[in-house]
């Protein structure tokens, strides 16, 4: 199936789902510094996929995959503060971290069909 659109990307998809899941689970947080930190980090894996597709060449869209993938990264670590920090309940960052490392794993393999 050819991507016609950046939308189409199951990546960037599951990057506004966790992006969405962020924002609501933390809207009530008042430690306003880690919620933004989080809350960029999520946003910035949808615009990266979205930017990158964009460019319309395979070395600019695989240079912003890697740079949506290491937000993925950003967001669990900083999940784990939340959780050690009790911003997110246990069942809440579970679901999240899950969802965070399938969207790592689907950008992996797209990065692999760039090659």
């Amino acid at each position: 199936m050819k991507i016609e659109k950046f939308e189409d990307i199951i990546a960037w998809q599951k990057g506004k789902e966790l992006t969405l899941n962020v924002y609501l689970i933390l809207k009530n947080c008042k430690d306003f510094s880690f919620k933004n930190q989080i809350e960029r980090a999520s946003v910035s894996i949808m615009n990266n996929i979205a930017e990158g597709f964009e460019r319309r060449t395979n070395k600019e869209l695989k240079n912003f995959l890697f740079i949506a993938k290491g937000s993925t990264g950003e967001v669990r670590s900083m999940l784990e503060l939340g959780l050690e920090l009790k911003y997110i309940t246990k069942n809440d960052f579970e679901r999240i971290h899950k969802l965070t490392l399938e969207i790592s794993k689907i950008l992996s393999g797209f990065i692999k069909t760039l090659d």
